[in-house]
Protein backbone atom coordinates (compact mmCIF):
# COMPACT_ATOMS: atom_id res chain seq x y z
CA UNK A 1 0.00 0.00 0.00
CA UNK A 2 0.88 3.52 -0.53
CA UNK A 3 1.97 5.52 2.30
CA UNK A 4 3.96 8.74 3.08
CA UNK A 5 7.20 8.71 5.26
CA UNK A 6 7.04 11.18 8.32
CA UNK A 7 8.20 15.02 7.68
CA UNK A 8 11.54 15.89 9.22
CA UNK A 9 9.59 19.13 10.82
CA UNK A 10 6.77 20.18 11.25
CA UNK A 11 3.44 17.10 10.31
CA UNK A 12 1.97 17.53 7.04
CA UNK A 13 -1.39 18.34 8.31
CA UNK A 14 -0.70 21.14 10.84
CA UNK A 15 -0.76 23.35 7.59
CA UNK A 16 -2.26 21.71 4.85
CA UNK A 17 -4.97 22.96 2.64
CA UNK A 18 -7.54 20.22 2.78
CA UNK A 19 -10.52 19.44 -0.16
CA UNK A 20 -13.69 17.84 1.06
CA UNK A 21 -15.00 15.33 -1.79
CA UNK A 22 -18.91 14.47 -1.22
CA UNK A 23 -18.31 11.43 -3.34
CA UNK A 24 -21.73 11.15 -4.72
CA UNK A 25 -21.49 14.26 -5.86
CA UNK A 26 -17.84 15.23 -6.91
CA UNK A 27 -17.93 13.02 -10.45
CA UNK A 28 -19.65 10.06 -11.69
CA UNK A 29 -16.81 8.09 -13.63
CA UNK A 30 -19.57 5.34 -14.94
CA UNK A 31 -22.48 7.24 -15.92
CA UNK A 32 -25.35 5.60 -14.00
CA UNK A 33 -25.58 9.84 -12.10
CA UNK A 34 -24.15 8.83 -8.94
CA UNK A 35 -20.63 10.05 -8.08
CA UNK A 36 -18.02 7.45 -7.28
CA UNK A 37 -14.63 6.74 -6.54
CA UNK A 38 -13.52 6.42 -10.40
CA UNK A 39 -15.14 9.66 -10.87
CA UNK A 40 -12.40 11.20 -7.95
CA UNK A 41 -9.66 9.67 -9.78
CA UNK A 42 -10.60 11.05 -12.61
CA UNK A 43 -10.19 14.39 -11.25
CA UNK A 44 -7.31 14.09 -8.92
CA UNK A 45 -4.97 16.04 -11.31
CA UNK A 46 -7.40 19.00 -11.22
CA UNK A 47 -7.27 18.54 -7.42
CA UNK A 48 -3.41 18.53 -7.53
CA UNK A 49 -3.67 21.95 -10.10
CA UNK A 50 -5.74 23.31 -7.82
CA UNK A 51 -2.65 23.37 -4.95
CA UNK A 52 -4.50 21.68 -2.66
CA UNK A 53 -2.54 19.12 -0.31
CA UNK A 54 -4.96 16.55 1.17
CA UNK A 55 -8.50 15.08 0.19
CA UNK A 56 -11.24 14.37 2.96
CA UNK A 57 -13.97 11.64 1.64
CA UNK A 58 -17.39 11.76 3.05
CA UNK A 59 -18.55 8.03 3.50
CA UNK A 60 -18.51 5.38 1.18
CA UNK A 61 -18.92 2.40 2.87
CA UNK A 62 -21.94 -0.07 2.53
CA UNK A 63 -24.66 1.20 3.70
CA UNK A 64 -28.52 1.71 2.38
CA UNK A 65 -28.00 5.51 2.34
CA UNK A 66 -30.37 6.20 4.67
CA UNK A 67 -28.77 9.78 5.62
CA UNK A 68 -25.99 9.72 2.62
CA UNK A 69 -23.72 7.04 3.93
CA UNK A 70 -23.45 8.41 7.39
CA UNK A 71 -25.58 5.17 8.03
CA UNK A 72 -22.51 2.45 7.89
CA UNK A 73 -23.87 -0.98 7.56
CA UNK A 74 -19.90 -2.51 6.89
CA UNK A 75 -17.38 -0.21 7.66
CA UNK A 76 -14.67 -2.28 5.58
CA UNK A 77 -16.85 -2.44 2.44
CA UNK A 78 -17.27 -0.51 -0.17
CA UNK A 79 -20.98 0.55 -1.32
CA UNK A 80 -21.42 -0.80 -4.76
CA UNK A 81 -22.99 2.69 -5.48
CA UNK A 82 -19.41 3.65 -5.10
CA UNK A 83 -17.39 0.99 -6.45
CA UNK A 84 -15.37 -1.78 -5.35
CA UNK A 85 -12.57 -1.77 -2.45
CA UNK A 86 -9.90 -1.95 -5.89
CA UNK A 87 -10.99 1.83 -7.02
CA UNK A 88 -10.76 2.62 -3.95
CA UNK A 89 -6.92 1.61 -3.51
CA UNK A 90 -6.01 2.50 -7.07
CA UNK A 91 -7.47 5.61 -6.03
CA UNK A 92 -5.26 6.60 -2.85
CA UNK A 93 -2.50 5.65 -5.08
CA UNK A 94 -3.06 7.98 -7.56
CA UNK A 95 -3.80 10.36 -5.20
CA UNK A 96 -0.30 9.59 -3.17
CA UNK A 97 1.75 9.82 -6.86
CA UNK A 98 0.60 13.54 -7.13
CA UNK A 99 1.38 14.66 -3.70
CA UNK A 100 -2.13 14.66 -1.88
CA UNK A 101 -2.45 13.02 1.49
CA UNK A 102 -6.31 10.97 1.51
CA UNK A 103 -8.02 11.16 5.06
CA UNK A 104 -11.46 9.30 5.12
CA UNK A 105 -14.48 9.57 7.18
CA UNK A 106 -15.06 7.46 10.16
CA UNK A 107 -18.68 7.64 11.94
CA UNK A 108 -18.66 5.82 15.14
CA UNK A 109 -21.38 6.95 17.15
CA UNK A 110 -23.95 4.69 15.11
CA UNK A 111 -24.30 2.23 12.67
CA UNK A 112 -27.14 0.90 9.77
CA UNK A 113 -29.76 -0.46 11.36
CA UNK A 114 -28.91 -2.77 8.60
CA UNK A 115 -25.29 -3.48 10.22
CA UNK A 116 -25.05 -7.07 11.28
CA UNK A 117 -24.49 -6.08 14.80
CA UNK A 118 -27.65 -4.63 15.28
CA UNK A 119 -29.72 -7.19 13.19
CA UNK A 120 -28.43 -9.93 15.57
CA UNK A 121 -29.57 -7.53 18.60
CA UNK A 122 -33.36 -7.48 16.94
CA UNK A 123 -33.11 -10.93 17.14
CA UNK A 124 -31.45 -11.96 20.21
CA UNK A 125 -33.26 -11.14 24.29
CA UNK A 126 -33.45 -8.39 26.22
CA UNK A 127 -29.67 -8.09 28.15
CA UNK A 128 -28.09 -10.36 25.94
CA UNK A 129 -24.23 -9.35 24.75
CA UNK A 130 -25.78 -7.95 21.37
CA UNK A 131 -27.95 -6.17 22.30
CA UNK A 132 -24.86 -4.69 24.83
CA UNK A 133 -23.70 -3.18 21.73
CA UNK A 134 -26.10 -0.50 21.64
CA UNK A 135 -27.91 1.88 23.25
CA UNK A 136 -31.46 -0.74 24.52
CA UNK A 137 -33.15 0.36 27.25
CA UNK A 138 -36.89 -0.80 29.38
CA UNK A 139 -39.39 2.04 29.00
CA UNK A 140 -41.16 4.35 31.55
CA UNK A 141 -44.54 4.07 32.31
CA UNK A 142 -46.68 0.85 32.43
CA UNK A 143 -45.57 -1.68 30.24
CA UNK A 144 -43.03 0.71 28.93
CA UNK A 145 -44.90 2.09 26.91
CA UNK A 146 -43.00 5.65 27.16
CA UNK A 147 -39.13 6.24 25.77
CA UNK A 148 -36.45 5.61 28.71
CA UNK A 149 -36.29 9.62 28.46
CA UNK A 150 -36.75 12.83 26.92
CA UNK A 151 -33.99 13.06 24.50
CA UNK A 152 -35.02 14.13 20.53
CA UNK A 153 -33.27 13.72 17.29
CA UNK A 154 -30.91 15.99 15.89
CA UNK A 155 -33.00 15.42 12.81
CA UNK A 156 -36.20 16.15 14.70
CA UNK A 157 -38.74 13.93 16.68
CA UNK A 158 -37.78 11.56 19.17
CA UNK A 159 -34.67 9.65 20.38
CA UNK A 160 -35.83 6.48 20.56
CA UNK A 161 -37.90 3.64 18.89
CA UNK A 162 -39.12 0.77 20.14
CA UNK A 163 -39.03 -2.49 18.93
CA UNK A 164 -40.84 -5.91 18.84
CA UNK A 165 -39.95 -8.69 20.00
CA UNK A 166 -41.98 -11.88 19.92
CA UNK A 167 -45.02 -9.81 18.38
CA UNK A 168 -45.44 -7.65 21.32
CA UNK A 169 -43.78 -4.04 21.98
CA UNK A 170 -40.48 -4.66 23.57
CA UNK A 171 -37.36 -2.38 24.53
CA UNK A 172 -36.29 0.87 23.00
CA UNK A 173 -32.61 1.74 21.30
CA UNK A 174 -31.45 5.64 21.31
CA UNK A 175 -30.91 6.94 17.74
CA UNK A 176 -29.22 10.57 18.47
CA UNK A 177 -30.05 10.88 14.30
CA UNK A 178 -32.69 8.74 12.53
CA UNK A 179 -34.27 5.65 13.27
CA UNK A 180 -31.70 4.37 10.91
CA UNK A 181 -28.72 4.86 12.89
CA UNK A 182 -28.58 3.87 16.16
CA UNK A 183 -26.17 4.86 18.31
CA UNK A 184 -23.40 2.45 19.53
CA UNK A 185 -22.94 2.02 23.50
CA UNK A 186 -19.01 3.07 24.11
CA UNK A 187 -19.38 1.61 27.99
CA UNK A 188 -18.97 -1.60 25.93
CA UNK A 189 -15.20 -2.68 25.39
CA UNK A 190 -16.19 -4.81 22.05
CA UNK A 191 -17.14 -1.68 20.59
CA UNK A 192 -13.64 -0.29 21.38
CA UNK A 193 -11.99 -2.94 20.04
CA UNK A 194 -14.08 -2.75 16.79
CA UNK A 195 -13.35 0.86 15.83
CA UNK A 196 -9.73 0.08 16.52
CA UNK A 197 -9.77 -2.28 13.95
CA UNK A 198 -11.56 -0.34 11.40
CA UNK A 199 -9.39 2.16 11.90
CA UNK A 200 -6.02 -0.48 11.58
CA UNK A 201 -7.79 -2.11 8.42
CA UNK A 202 -7.76 1.70 6.48
CA UNK A 203 -4.42 2.90 7.78
CA UNK A 204 -2.62 -0.74 6.90
CA UNK A 205 -4.45 0.33 3.02
CA UNK A 206 -2.41 3.68 3.41
CA UNK A 207 -5.19 6.16 4.19
CA UNK A 208 -3.47 9.50 5.83
CA UNK A 209 -5.60 10.65 8.53
CA UNK A 210 -9.76 10.13 9.83
CA UNK A 211 -12.70 12.92 9.82
CA UNK A 212 -14.44 11.39 13.19
CA UNK A 213 -18.34 12.26 12.54
CA UNK A 214 -20.03 13.18 15.82
CA UNK A 215 -16.80 13.29 17.74
CA UNK A 216 -17.89 14.73 20.71
CA UNK A 217 -20.90 12.01 21.18
CA UNK A 218 -20.74 8.35 21.31
CA UNK A 219 -20.56 8.66 25.48
CA UNK A 220 -23.23 9.48 27.42
CA UNK A 221 -24.11 11.07 30.67
CA UNK A 222 -24.89 7.98 33.45
CA UNK A 223 -28.13 7.07 34.08
CA UNK A 224 -29.56 9.34 30.88
CA UNK A 225 -30.99 11.89 32.47
CA UNK A 226 -34.09 14.01 31.09
CA UNK A 227 -32.80 17.30 29.02
CA UNK A 228 -34.95 19.65 27.94
CA UNK A 229 -32.20 21.53 26.08
CA UNK A 230 -32.07 21.56 22.19
CA UNK A 231 -28.97 20.66 19.97
CA UNK A 232 -28.72 20.76 16.22
CA UNK A 233 -25.36 19.35 13.67
CA UNK A 234 -23.67 23.10 12.73
CA UNK A 235 -25.88 24.91 15.46
CA UNK A 236 -25.34 28.66 14.62
CA UNK A 237 -28.43 31.58 15.56
CA UNK A 238 -31.30 30.21 15.73
CA UNK A 239 -32.80 31.18 12.34
CA UNK A 240 -36.25 31.12 10.83
CA UNK A 241 -36.41 30.16 7.31
CA UNK A 242 -39.93 30.15 7.24
CA UNK A 243 -41.21 32.91 4.80
CA UNK A 244 -44.52 33.91 6.59
CA UNK A 245 -42.26 34.32 9.89
CA UNK A 246 -40.26 36.89 10.71
CA UNK A 247 -36.39 36.80 9.07
CA UNK A 248 -34.97 37.85 12.28
CA UNK A 249 -32.76 35.44 13.79
CA UNK A 250 -31.92 35.71 17.94
CA UNK A 251 -28.70 34.53 19.42
CA UNK A 252 -29.32 30.48 20.17
CA UNK A 253 -28.06 30.47 24.34
CA UNK A 254 -25.25 28.06 25.49
CA UNK A 255 -26.48 24.80 26.68
CA UNK A 256 -27.08 25.14 30.30
CA UNK A 257 -27.02 22.49 31.74
CA UNK A 258 -25.28 20.72 29.19
CA UNK A 259 -26.05 17.99 26.57
CA UNK A 260 -26.07 14.59 28.63
CA UNK A 261 -25.28 12.98 25.39
CA UNK A 262 -22.43 15.34 23.54
CA UNK A 263 -18.88 16.76 25.04
CA UNK A 264 -18.77 13.96 27.76
CA UNK A 265 -15.47 13.85 29.23
CA UNK A 266 -15.28 10.19 28.82
CA UNK A 267 -14.76 10.89 24.87
CA UNK A 268 -11.42 11.74 25.65
CA UNK A 269 -9.99 8.37 27.14
CA UNK A 270 -11.53 7.17 23.39
CA UNK A 271 -9.26 9.83 21.60
CA UNK A 272 -5.86 8.91 23.72
CA UNK A 273 -6.68 4.91 22.47
CA UNK A 274 -6.62 5.82 19.21
CA UNK A 275 -3.78 8.24 19.29
CA UNK A 276 -2.08 5.20 20.54
CA UNK A 277 -3.33 3.75 17.55
CA UNK A 278 -1.89 6.27 14.78
CA UNK A 279 1.21 6.16 16.45
CA UNK A 280 1.58 2.72 14.90
CA UNK A 281 1.70 3.91 11.79
CA UNK A 282 4.52 6.16 9.65
CA UNK A 283 3.67 8.44 7.69
CA UNK A 284 1.93 11.12 10.34
CA UNK A 285 -1.40 10.10 10.41
CA UNK A 286 -4.24 12.30 11.51
CA UNK A 287 -7.32 12.46 13.24
CA UNK A 288 -9.72 15.67 12.82
CA UNK A 289 -12.61 15.99 14.98
CA UNK A 290 -16.06 17.46 14.13
CA UNK A 291 -17.33 18.26 17.32
CA UNK A 292 -19.57 20.43 18.08
CA UNK A 293 -18.60 22.11 21.44
CA UNK A 294 -20.28 25.55 22.51
CA UNK A 295 -16.76 27.29 23.62
CA UNK A 296 -13.30 27.23 22.18
CA UNK A 297 -11.36 26.18 25.44
CA UNK A 298 -13.61 22.85 25.69
CA UNK A 299 -13.11 22.32 21.96
CA UNK A 300 -9.29 22.33 22.47
CA UNK A 301 -9.31 19.68 24.62
CA UNK A 302 -9.73 17.38 21.35
CA UNK A 303 -6.65 18.21 20.24
CA UNK A 304 -4.30 17.93 23.39
CA UNK A 305 -0.73 16.35 22.20
CA UNK A 306 -2.12 12.82 23.48
CA UNK A 307 -5.23 13.08 21.48
CA UNK A 308 -6.37 13.95 18.12
CA UNK A 309 -4.54 16.29 15.89
CA UNK A 310 -6.91 18.81 14.52
CA UNK A 311 -10.81 20.33 15.05
CA UNK A 312 -12.92 21.71 12.94
CA UNK A 313 -13.56 25.74 14.01
CA UNK A 314 -16.98 25.91 13.57
CA UNK A 315 -16.75 28.83 15.30
CA UNK A 316 -15.51 30.80 12.28
CA UNK A 317 -17.61 28.81 10.11
CA UNK A 318 -20.43 30.66 11.83
CA UNK A 319 -18.93 33.93 12.09
CA UNK A 320 -20.82 35.09 8.94
CA UNK A 321 -19.79 37.94 6.84
CA UNK A 322 -19.47 40.51 9.98
CA UNK A 323 -15.73 41.42 11.24
CA UNK A 324 -16.46 41.74 14.49
CA UNK A 325 -17.72 38.26 14.57
CA UNK A 326 -14.99 37.03 12.25
CA UNK A 327 -11.96 38.54 14.66
CA UNK A 328 -13.28 37.61 17.73
CA UNK A 329 -13.37 34.19 16.46
CA UNK A 330 -10.14 34.18 15.08
CA UNK A 331 -8.60 35.52 18.11
CA UNK A 332 -10.65 32.74 20.69
CA UNK A 333 -9.21 30.05 18.11
CA UNK A 334 -5.72 31.20 17.89
CA UNK A 335 -5.60 31.42 22.19
CA UNK A 336 -7.70 28.08 22.61
CA UNK A 337 -5.48 26.22 20.57
CA UNK A 338 -1.80 27.69 21.49
CA UNK A 339 -2.79 26.86 25.05
CA UNK A 340 -3.02 23.00 23.93
CA UNK A 341 -0.30 23.68 21.49
CA UNK A 342 -2.42 22.50 18.30
CA UNK A 343 -2.55 24.41 14.87
CA UNK A 344 -5.77 26.30 14.32
CA UNK A 345 -7.96 25.16 11.67
CA UNK A 346 -10.70 26.81 9.33
CA UNK A 347 -13.66 26.29 7.44
CA UNK A 348 -16.31 28.14 5.49
CA UNK A 349 -18.67 25.24 4.31
CA UNK A 350 -19.25 21.73 4.54
CA UNK A 351 -22.17 19.10 3.44
CA UNK A 352 -23.94 19.95 6.38
CA UNK A 353 -24.33 23.96 5.91
CA UNK A 354 -25.78 26.38 3.35
CA UNK A 355 -23.19 27.03 1.20
CA UNK A 356 -21.66 30.49 2.47
CA UNK A 357 -21.48 32.26 -0.91
CA UNK A 358 -25.24 32.02 -0.32
CA UNK A 359 -25.15 32.91 3.48
CA UNK A 360 -23.44 35.07 2.77
CA UNK A 361 -26.06 36.74 0.20
CA UNK A 362 -28.57 37.07 3.25
CA UNK A 363 -30.05 40.56 4.22
CA UNK A 364 -28.55 39.42 7.67
CA UNK A 365 -25.07 37.76 6.10
CA UNK A 366 -24.94 36.36 10.02
CA UNK A 367 -27.41 34.20 9.60
CA UNK A 368 -27.31 30.58 9.61
CA UNK A 369 -30.29 28.67 7.90
CA UNK A 370 -31.01 24.85 7.87
CA UNK A 371 -31.33 25.01 4.52
CA UNK A 372 -33.04 27.43 1.69
CA UNK A 373 -36.08 26.70 -0.95
CA UNK A 374 -38.13 28.97 -3.04
CA UNK A 375 -40.65 30.23 0.22
CA UNK A 376 -37.58 31.58 1.79
CA UNK A 377 -35.79 34.51 1.16
CA UNK A 378 -33.64 34.23 -1.89
CA UNK A 379 -29.98 35.23 -1.66
CA UNK A 380 -28.16 38.26 -3.83
CA UNK A 381 -26.42 36.02 -5.68
CA UNK A 382 -23.73 38.11 -7.22
CA UNK A 383 -22.98 40.24 -3.65
CA UNK A 384 -22.55 36.53 -2.06
CA UNK A 385 -20.26 35.44 -4.12
CA UNK A 386 -18.26 38.83 -3.63
CA UNK A 387 -18.24 38.66 0.01
CA UNK A 388 -17.14 34.91 -0.10
CA UNK A 389 -14.07 35.50 -2.14
CA UNK A 390 -13.11 38.06 0.36
CA UNK A 391 -13.52 35.40 3.00
CA UNK A 392 -11.44 33.17 1.23
CA UNK A 393 -8.45 35.32 1.45
CA UNK A 394 -8.98 36.09 4.73
CA UNK A 395 -9.48 32.70 5.20
CA UNK A 396 -6.04 31.26 3.27
CA UNK A 397 -3.94 33.84 5.28
CA UNK A 398 -4.48 32.88 8.42
CA UNK A 399 -2.01 30.03 10.04
CA UNK A 400 -2.81 26.44 10.49
CA UNK A 401 -4.51 24.24 8.11
CA UNK A 402 -7.71 25.32 6.21
CA UNK A 403 -10.74 22.94 4.76
CA UNK A 404 -12.23 23.60 1.81
CA UNK A 405 -16.02 22.21 0.42
CA UNK A 406 -15.87 20.65 -3.04
CA UNK A 407 -17.01 23.51 -5.28
CA UNK A 408 -16.53 26.46 -3.18
CA UNK A 409 -13.29 26.89 -5.64
CA UNK A 410 -15.95 27.99 -8.37
CA UNK A 411 -17.80 30.00 -6.32
CA UNK A 412 -20.74 27.74 -6.45
CA UNK A 413 -24.17 28.68 -4.24
CA UNK A 414 -26.11 26.84 -2.98
CA UNK A 415 -28.96 25.33 -5.11
CA UNK A 416 -32.42 27.61 -3.01
CA UNK A 417 -34.71 26.30 -5.55
CA UNK A 418 -34.66 22.70 -5.02
CA UNK A 419 -38.42 21.82 -5.45
CA UNK A 420 -39.75 18.74 -2.15
CA UNK A 421 -40.11 16.16 -4.17
CA UNK A 422 -36.18 15.53 -5.35
CA UNK A 423 -35.68 16.29 -1.65
CA UNK A 424 -33.54 13.30 0.06
CA UNK A 425 -32.34 14.65 3.79
CA UNK A 426 -33.68 12.93 6.62
CA UNK A 427 -33.77 16.29 8.44
CA UNK A 428 -36.30 17.39 5.80
CA UNK A 429 -38.70 14.42 6.19
CA UNK A 430 -38.49 14.12 10.09
CA UNK A 431 -39.18 18.05 10.63
CA UNK A 432 -42.42 17.85 7.96
CA UNK A 433 -40.53 20.66 6.12
CA UNK A 434 -39.93 23.01 8.89
CA UNK A 435 -35.68 22.26 7.76
CA UNK A 436 -35.14 22.63 4.59
CA UNK A 437 -32.30 20.21 4.98
CA UNK A 438 -28.96 19.74 3.55
CA UNK A 439 -29.24 18.66 -0.06
CA UNK A 440 -29.08 21.95 -1.14
CA UNK A 441 -25.47 22.14 -0.44
CA UNK A 442 -25.05 18.42 -2.18
CA UNK A 443 -26.16 18.86 -5.81
CA UNK A 444 -23.25 17.47 -8.18
CA UNK A 445 -21.00 19.67 -9.43
CA UNK A 446 -20.91 21.18 -12.52
CA UNK A 447 -17.55 20.56 -15.21
CA UNK A 448 -18.41 20.84 -18.77
CA UNK A 449 -21.07 23.85 -19.33
CA UNK A 450 -22.11 22.52 -22.73
CA UNK A 451 -23.06 18.89 -21.79
CA UNK A 452 -26.09 17.08 -20.07
CA UNK A 453 -25.63 17.74 -16.29
CA UNK A 454 -23.04 20.10 -16.71
CA UNK A 455 -20.61 16.98 -17.54
CA UNK A 456 -21.06 15.41 -14.01
CA UNK A 457 -21.27 12.08 -15.69
CA UNK A 458 -18.17 10.34 -17.94
CA UNK A 459 -17.66 6.80 -18.72
CA UNK A 460 -19.21 4.43 -21.02
CA UNK A 461 -23.02 4.09 -19.11
CA UNK A 462 -24.90 0.79 -19.43
CA UNK A 463 -27.45 1.98 -21.19
CA UNK A 464 -26.04 3.60 -23.69
CA UNK A 465 -26.44 7.15 -22.16
CA UNK A 466 -25.61 9.08 -18.80
CA UNK A 467 -27.91 8.72 -16.28
CA UNK A 468 -29.15 12.18 -14.89
CA UNK A 469 -27.54 13.06 -11.69
CA UNK A 470 -28.86 12.35 -8.42
CA UNK A 471 -30.13 15.72 -7.62
CA UNK A 472 -31.07 17.89 -10.58
CA UNK A 473 -28.70 20.98 -10.82
CA UNK A 474 -30.02 24.48 -11.28
CA UNK A 475 -29.43 26.18 -14.75
CA UNK A 476 -27.11 28.57 -12.94
CA UNK A 477 -24.68 26.07 -12.29
CA UNK A 478 -23.75 26.01 -16.33
CA UNK A 479 -22.01 29.54 -15.46
CA UNK A 480 -19.77 28.18 -12.57
CA UNK A 481 -19.02 25.24 -14.68
CA UNK A 482 -14.75 24.62 -14.02
CA UNK A 483 -14.19 24.47 -18.10
CA UNK A 484 -15.54 28.13 -18.00
CA UNK A 485 -13.51 29.30 -15.56
CA UNK A 486 -10.47 27.79 -16.15
CA UNK A 487 -7.76 29.96 -17.24
CA UNK A 488 -9.98 33.01 -17.31
CA UNK A 489 -8.30 35.73 -15.55
CA UNK A 490 -10.26 36.87 -12.47
CA UNK A 491 -12.54 33.94 -11.89
CA UNK A 492 -13.11 32.28 -8.98
CA UNK A 493 -10.85 28.93 -9.56
CA UNK A 494 -8.41 31.28 -10.97
CA UNK A 495 -8.66 33.27 -7.37
CA UNK A 496 -8.49 30.04 -5.35
CA UNK A 497 -5.29 28.75 -7.40
CA UNK A 498 -3.63 31.68 -7.16
CA UNK A 499 -4.08 32.50 -3.19
CA UNK A 500 -3.48 28.64 -2.81
CA UNK A 501 0.13 29.04 -4.49
CA UNK A 502 1.18 32.39 -2.63
CA UNK A 503 0.25 30.81 0.44
CA UNK A 504 2.02 27.71 -0.13
CA UNK A 505 5.34 30.06 -1.37
CA UNK A 506 5.51 31.61 1.33
CA UNK A 507 4.20 29.07 4.19
CA UNK A 508 1.39 30.78 5.35
CA UNK A 509 0.02 27.98 7.05
CA UNK A 510 3.09 27.77 8.98
CA UNK A 511 3.13 31.98 9.88
CA UNK A 512 2.35 34.26 12.80
CA UNK A 513 -0.50 36.30 13.02
CA UNK A 514 -0.97 39.73 14.28
CA UNK A 515 -3.66 42.63 14.45
CA UNK A 516 -2.23 45.33 11.19
CA UNK A 517 -2.98 48.58 12.16
CA UNK A 518 -5.76 48.95 10.52
CA UNK A 519 -7.90 46.56 12.26
CA UNK A 520 -10.62 48.24 13.31
CA UNK A 521 -13.69 45.85 13.87
CA UNK A 522 -16.21 48.38 14.05
CA UNK A 523 -15.92 49.73 11.37
CA UNK A 524 -15.80 46.88 9.37
CA UNK A 525 -12.13 46.11 8.70
CA UNK A 526 -10.53 42.95 9.62
CA UNK A 527 -6.56 43.32 9.54
CA UNK A 528 -3.75 41.32 9.88
CA UNK A 529 -0.46 40.51 8.72
CA UNK A 530 1.03 37.10 8.09
CA UNK A 531 4.98 36.93 7.49
CA UNK A 532 5.22 38.95 4.08
CA UNK A 533 1.36 39.44 3.46
CA UNK A 534 -0.77 41.82 5.02
CA UNK A 535 -4.41 41.30 4.66
CA UNK A 536 -7.21 43.97 4.19
CA UNK A 537 -10.64 42.55 4.55
CA UNK A 538 -13.78 45.20 4.12
CA UNK A 539 -17.03 44.27 5.03
CA UNK A 540 -18.31 48.05 5.64
CA UNK A 541 -20.02 49.51 2.65
CA UNK A 542 -17.61 52.76 2.00
CA UNK A 543 -14.40 52.47 0.37
CA UNK A 544 -11.13 51.96 2.74
CA UNK A 545 -7.85 53.97 2.06
CA UNK A 546 -5.05 51.24 1.29
CA UNK A 547 -1.33 52.04 2.91
CA UNK A 548 0.48 54.33 0.47
CA UNK A 549 2.28 52.99 -1.99
CA UNK A 550 0.66 49.30 -1.25
CA UNK A 551 2.17 46.67 -3.50
CA UNK A 552 -1.09 44.46 -4.14
CA UNK A 553 -0.29 40.23 -4.11
CA UNK A 554 -3.86 39.35 -4.60
CA UNK A 555 -7.13 40.93 -4.82
CA UNK A 556 -10.35 38.86 -4.35
CA UNK A 557 -12.26 40.56 -7.76
CA UNK A 558 -10.27 42.19 -10.66
CA UNK A 559 -12.06 45.84 -9.42
CA UNK A 560 -11.69 45.37 -5.41
CA UNK A 561 -8.99 48.07 -5.67
CA UNK A 562 -9.00 51.04 -7.19
CA UNK A 563 -7.24 54.60 -7.02
CA UNK A 564 -5.60 53.14 -3.56
CA UNK A 565 -8.68 52.31 -1.99
CA UNK A 566 -10.43 48.82 -1.72
CA UNK A 567 -14.09 48.56 -2.47
CA UNK A 568 -16.58 47.22 0.01
CA UNK A 569 -17.24 43.66 0.16
CA UNK A 570 -13.60 42.96 -0.70
CA UNK A 571 -10.62 41.79 0.73
CA UNK A 572 -7.01 42.57 -0.49
CA UNK A 573 -3.40 40.77 0.10
CA UNK A 574 -0.50 43.59 0.08
CA UNK A 575 2.89 42.93 0.75
CA UNK A 576 3.99 43.36 4.36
Amino acid sequence: MSTFQPTPAKPWWASAVIYQIYPRSFADGNGDGMGDLSGISEKLEYLAALGINAIWLSPFYLSPQADAGYDVADYRRVDPLFGELQDFDEMLSKAHSLGLRVIVDLVPNHTSDEHAWFQEALASPSGSPARDRYMFRDGRGIDGVEPPNNWRSIFGGGAWTRVTENGVPGQWYLHLFDTKQPDLNWENPEVHAEMESVLRFWLDRGVDGFRVDVAHGMVKAAGLPDWEGHTAMVSGDETNTLASQSPAHQQKPAMDPPSPFFDQDGVHEIYRAWNRVLKEYDGDRMLVAEAWVEQPERLALYVRPDEMQQAFNFDFLLAGWDAQRMATAVDNSLLANAAVGAPATWVLSNHDTVRHTSRFGLLDPTAFPKGISTEDEQPDEALGLARARAATLLMLALPGSAYVYQGEELGLPEHTTLEAAFRQDPSFFRTNGVERGRDGCRVPLPWKASEPGYGFSSGTPKEGRHAAPWLPQPPSFAHYAADTEAGVAGSTVELYRSALEVRAAHALGEGTHAWAPQHDPGAGVVAFSNGPITVLVNTGSVPLDLPPAAEVVLASTLDSVSQGKLAPNSAVWIAS
